[in-house]
């Protein structure tokens, strides 16, 4: 049996059962984990994960994370390794503390085997920008499609079967891509409800924690054991939290969703549109009210710029300790600090990473803050209300997560600005902007690639989405998808 291939569910009655033993289970993950093809490691913990699994003896039975190996991004701060956020500024930065959601899964008595590569300081979309080269979409052996960012390493690993669970962040859309190109489960729950403490902080209004997996189940286990307050991030919430496990089979007739009709109307005739069509058939089955809805289409067309302006003005300030001095890589010039600085960022930072801190640092001079950064707070604001107004009336809004099911690397630039890449491409970025909670899992196959479909609901209402969401698995067929199952 491929144990790694299970969902966390199944491999912890394996584990219950004693037909693999976490020490076993650890060994074969770092073993699959070393023939990795697609640049999805930049660390593989195979000392310390193996220590700990070996200290793992007595099978914890109510606790579906008990020797369950997992892979984290590696933007998440872990006592005592590598931590290098796919740059090159960080390459030999290691931590002297865990982060709360690492801390959390390790009082859970899961395993850690590695950190996952990203899109550089998870600035990116494409999984193609950090120090060590691409990441590649494991159902493509040729290497000539992307699986997505800037969450990249940890999808493909959990899709090439390594682990059974993946840690990620979400800034704009930074799990939830992925997820619908590696055919899983990525869940970006409400700002607040995970801790961000120990998450290297691109942009602190939009970022989420976010993790990977291959069922709903799996995500409403994951949400009750990462989410709550946490003295040491003061905007994580008080709310108390839930056993999203057991609220996954509750009545759903009655329940309203909706589609915005540009989203809808931009999507290519295909395999994507179809399936799409064939899930809200699905949904309507399971007693779902569905509506195809009006939406002010230039507010999808301003959702990108927004983003931009937004994001790179708070990286500018968020990375501005990146100096070479009090955090990042020292490449000399002694004789002043402007001089250490220029030379640590000049050869620390990407190409990419500059652009974006010159766009940040453009939108935050006092002359253009009227006129960028502040005009796009307020557009952040209208289009935030008019998604609110919306969830006043339905449960969710439910979307394509992308145009196609695969896209590759060397049309990465190509007709940025057609409806389908500013409208279908990065309308999932709403979630961020009012920091909602909001869910991806498969919904199809086109030629074996997958394609999932987008939930995004009330703030806190994470338990009726992953409701919702497990309802549509049940329909689909495609839980637990891994590249040999579809038949790769």
């Amino acid at each position: 049996m491929d144990y790694l291939s299970l969902t966390i569910e199944e491999l912890h009655k394996c584990l219950v059962n004693k037909e693999i033993t976490p020490l076993e289970l650890t060994k074969l993950a770092i073993e699959k984990a070393k023939k990795d093809t697609n640049n999805a490691f930049e660390t593989i913990c195979e000392k310390e994960a193996l220590e700990f699994a070996s200290t793992l003896k007595d099978v914890e039975e109510d606790n579906v994370f008990w020797g369950i190996p997992y892979v984290a991004k590696d933007n998440f701060s872990t006592k005592n390794i590598l931590t290098t956020a796919s740059s090159n500024i960080l390459k030999d930065y290691v931590p002297v503390f865990d982060a709360t959601v690492i801390e959390k899964l390790k009082n859970a008595k899961a395993v850690l085997i590695g950190k996952t590569t990203l899109d550089e300081l998870a600035m990116g979309g494409t999984g193609t920008t950090g120090h060590l080269g691409k990441t590649f979409n494991p159902y493509d052996e040729t290497h000539q499609y992307m699986i997505g960012g800037s969450s990249c390493g940890s999808a493909a690993a959990m899709a090439s079967a390594i682990v059974p669970f993946a840690l990620g962040s979400d800034t704009g859309d930074s799990v939830r891509k992925p997820a619908s190109y590696a055919g899983l489960v990525g869940l970006k729950p409400t700002l607040g409800r995970i801790s961000r403490y120990g998450l290297f902080p691109f942009a602190p209004s939009l970022d989420h924690v976010g993790f990977f997996t291959r069922s709903v189940k799996d995500s409403a286990y994951a949400l009750s054991l990462l989410a709550g307050r946490d003295n040491k991030d003061s905007t994580s919430s008080t709310k108390e939290v839930e056993d999203y496990a057991k609220e996954l089979d509750k009545p759903l007739i009655g329940k309203k969703i909706c589609v915005l009709k540009p989203v809808y109307d931009s999507l290519q005739e295909g395999s994507v549109k179809d399936g799409f069509n064939k899930s809200i058939d699905y949904l309507k089955e399971c007693g779902i009210e569905v509506d195809i809805v009006d939406f002010d289409e230039k507010l999808l067309f301003a959702v990108l710029p927004t983003y931009l302006v937004i994001s790179c003005a708070e990286a500018t300030s968020n990375n501005a300790n990146l100096d070479g001095i009090k955090f990042g890589l020292r490449v000399g010039g002694e004789s002043s600090y402007q001089e250490v600085m220029m030379k640590a960022r000049t050869e620390g930072f990407s190409e990419l990473i500059k652009r974006r801190f010159v766009i940040g640092s453009y939108s935050l001079f006092k002359a253009n803050q009227e006129e960028l950064f502040l005009k796009a707070q307020k557009c952040r604001r209208i289009i935030v209300n008019e998604i609110n107004n919306l969830l006043k009336t339905y449960d969710a809004i439910y979307l394509p997560c992308v145009g196609n099911a695969r896209k590759l690397f060397e049309n990465e630039v190509f007709d940025k600005l057609s409806a389908l890449n500013m409208i279908v491409e990065n309308h999932m970025a709403i979630g961020n902007f009012g920091g909602l909670p909001s869910i991806s899992l498969p919904i199809g196959l086109d030629n074996n690639f997958p394609f999932g479909g987008n939930l995004t609901g009330r703030a806190f209402d994470e338990a009726n989405l992953l409701a919702i969401a497990n309802a549509l698995e049940s329909k689909t067929s495609l839980k637990g998808l891994t590249v040999e199952k579809v038949g790769k």
